[in-house]
């Protein structure tokens, strides 16, 4: 590798050709890919659930996060309904934005589903 050493304002700067530093660049890339996947297998490891791309997309396109995590689950609102003491009309309203729930009924939406509040709870 071919590197020069210049002081400029009372710094040393190291340069190098391009190409040289692009090829030290992809090797910096490749460690940080690295250092995320082993994260990432940690936390799955852990126990930490990741939820499938496909129903990311819905959420991020707008469908209600109660009602993409309910599906996924296999329950009906019925079902969801029957685990959190609410009729499974209320349960509809609450996905359409036509209700709003308390705390503590999220809280138990959520322990139901087996996710945190934030994963299902209306953005205030």
């Amino acid at each position: 590798m071919t590197v020069q050493i210049v002081k400029i304002a009372g710094q040393k700067i190291a340069m190098l050709p391009f190409e040289e530093y692009r090829k030290l660049m992809d090797v910096a890339e490749d460690k940080a890919d690295e250092q995320v996947a082993d994260a990432l297998a940690a936390r799955r490891d852990a126990g930490e659930e990741y939820l499938p791309v496909e129903l990311a997309d819905r959420i991020m396109d707008g469908e209600n996060p109660l009602r993409v995590w309910r599906t996924y689950r296999g329950l009906t609102q019925g079902q969801l309904g029957q685990e959190v003491n609410r009729q499974a009309a209320f349960i509809s309203k609450l996905e359409s934005g036509e209700a709003e729930g308390g705390v503590g009924l999220w809280a138990r939406l959520a322990d139901a589903l087996g996710v945190t509040i934030e994963d299902i709870a209306p953005v205030q």
